[in-house]
């Protein structure tokens, strides 16, 4: 496990109390000309939640998901982390506090995957006999073998490199995770495990973290929580079970009516599946019976 050592961790926003929420939108907009981003969002956060933005394309789920690191600032509206706006907090000192994963990993290619991980924390004023430990813990953490440290991305897999993205992302032991479509470019198998590890991830270090995704089955099976948004708003804020379950907005309905669908047809190709090997079952166990008898008649004549 990554050591305690507090020099470590980059200076975070300040924990929020159990009365306040991890993060929070209120009125938020953005326009790009006269296309709007974002139209009034509110959102309200609580801490160790695990929420999914989804949404057709041009929704505004990155745009919404770059406002609360800063990386866009909005045209009106607040946002706030940890209790504090986020217009008033140092850039770097918020991106150091907040960890950020992307679909294209970008890791630096010429560094090496140690170096990789060790970035923030470095920039941080982190002590260098300090890191190689906490490097080999964040390898552990994500499911690495430790040797990877001294290689360089290159020689990594898709599903390799981003688990050091996700390691790098928690190297400064950020309360606040934003993932932007960060397993799409992998395939369903490497997809699957992944997204499944970084939920355990959540859980065991208390994260609160905000996805951004196009898979609305991957929302249902990670998030505590999805957010639909459309054109710039927030059109539907549930329960995966409840969204499931059907929404009264046509928008909300057709974006969960293919993985119920979905869900459905696996559901009944498992029937037809189990029936189908149980038939197959019961005639081979009928083959086997009459070549049993065969035998046995045979060898009635032979005496």
């Amino acid at each position: 496990m990554p050591p305690s050592d507090e020099s470590l961790a980059a200076p975070a926003a300040p924990a929020p109390t159990s009365k306040s929420a991890a993060i929070e939108l209120s009125r938020v907009s953005k326009t790009y000309g006269e296309a709007a981003a974002l139209n009034g969002v509110s959102l309200s956060i609580r801490r160790r939640q695990f929420v999914a933005l989804v949404g057709g394309s041009g929704a505004g789920k990155t745009t919404l998901l770059k406002t609360i690191n800063a990386l866009i600032t909005p045209d009106s509206g607040s946002v706030k982390v940890g209790g504090r706006e986020v217009a008033t907090i140092e850039p770097s000192f918020l991106r150091r506090s907040i960890g950020y994963v992307f679909q294209g990993v970008c890791l630096f290619p010429h560094m090496t995957v140690g170096e990789n991980i060790a970035i923030t924390p470095r920039r941080g004023g982190a002590p260098p006999e300090a890191l190689a430990d906490h490097v080999e813990g964040l390898l552990d953490l994500v499911g690495l073998p430790r040797e990877f440290a001294g290689r360089m991305p290159d020689a990594l897999s898709g599903g390799q490199q981003q688990r050091v993205g996700v390691a790098r992302a928690l190297a400064a032991k950020p309360p606040v995770m934003l993932m932007d479509e960060p397993f799409g470019a992998l395939d369903p198998v490497t997809r699957d495990g992944l997204g499944n590890d970084f939920r355990k991830l959540h859980n065991k270090l208390r994260l609160t973290t905000v996805m951004v995704t196009h898979d609305v089955m991957e929302a249902a099976l990670l998030a505590d929580r999805i957010v639909v948004m459309d054109e710039g708003r927030i059109i539907a804020d549930d329960t995966p079970a409840a969204l499931l379950a059907g929404h009264a907005d046509k928008r909300v309905k057709a974006l969960f009516e293919t993985p119920r669908r979905q869900a459905g047809r696996v559901a009944r190709l498992l029937v037809e599946g189990e029936a189908g090997t149980e038939a197959d079952n019961e005639l081979e166990a009928s083959a086997a019976a009459r070549e049993d008898e065969a035998a046995d008649k045979e060898g009635g004549d032979d005496a």
